[in-house]
């Protein structure tokens, strides 16, 4: 007899932060968070732009500069551009101590021939941000959700399973509760943190899939 699945995490009451929330995917992901009831605060390097995004958002939501959306945040969602992933990171590693991160950041490249895969000396973003902040609880997650139907209105439900990643077991159970919470979504436990290149590469290959037959396309993981 195969044994019941655990009970996910209540995760209802986390503050959520989102680091470059002012950016599509980081709006978007906050946006579909405060329509579950989350709290949420978006960080930009500028307070200022932060509490303009977060205008017209639905449920809780306030802007920040990074350093205080991170420490407001009970969970931080990392959703900045690849090439400014590390100095970010470097700047807030006392606010995100004991903290779980979700890293969603993909290191591509684009040329004329569409997305590729960029390499990364630690092996992934999510590995670097391991790196980079050693007491936090690093996952990766949330990286193949498309930002247009996160943000589109008339998209009620965003159905598409979320890889998440990690090496603490408790954290990637929260993650996968937390992705839960938006309504179409599941997040599956896709493996170690040491397995986030092949998850972040696979981006390059959706947009691929999208440009091609115009689609928003997601994935979903069978038999689960």
């Amino acid at each position: 007899m195969t044994a019941p699945a655990a009970a996910a995490p209540d995760v209802s009451s986390l503050v959520v932060a989102v680091l470059g929330g002012t950016g599509e995917q980081g709006r978007g992901l906050a946006r579909r968070l405060a329509l579950a009831g989350h709290q949420v605060v978006l960080g930009s390097r500028d307070a200022t732009r932060a509490a303009t995004a977060a205008q017209g958002l639905p449920g809780t939501v306030s802007g920040a500069d990074n350093a205080a959306a991170a420490a407001a945040g009970d969970i931080v969602i990392v959703a900045v551009p690849w090439d400014g992933h590390r100095e970010l990171l470097e700047s807030l590693v006392e606010p995100l101590a004991g903290k779980i991160v979700v890293d969603c950041v993909n290191p591509l490249g684009f040329d004329t021939s569409g997305a590729y895969a960029l390499p990364v000396e630690e092996g992934s973003a999510a590995e670097q941000a391991a790196v980079v902040l050693p007491g936090s609880r690093v996952v990766a997650a949330f990286h193949h959700v498309s930002a247009v139907l996160l943000l589109d209105e008339e998209v009620e439900s965003v159905d598409t399973d979320v890889l998440v990643l990690g090496d603490d077991r408790e954290a990637t159970d929260v993650v996968q509760a937390l992705a839960g919470r938006i309504s179409g979504m599941r997040g599956i436990y896709a493996g170690r943190l040491r397995n986030a290149h092949q998850v972040e590469a696979l981006t390059a290959n959706l947009i691929s899939v999208n440009r091609r037959y115009k689609a928003h396309a997601g994935l979903r993981v069978t038999d689960v």
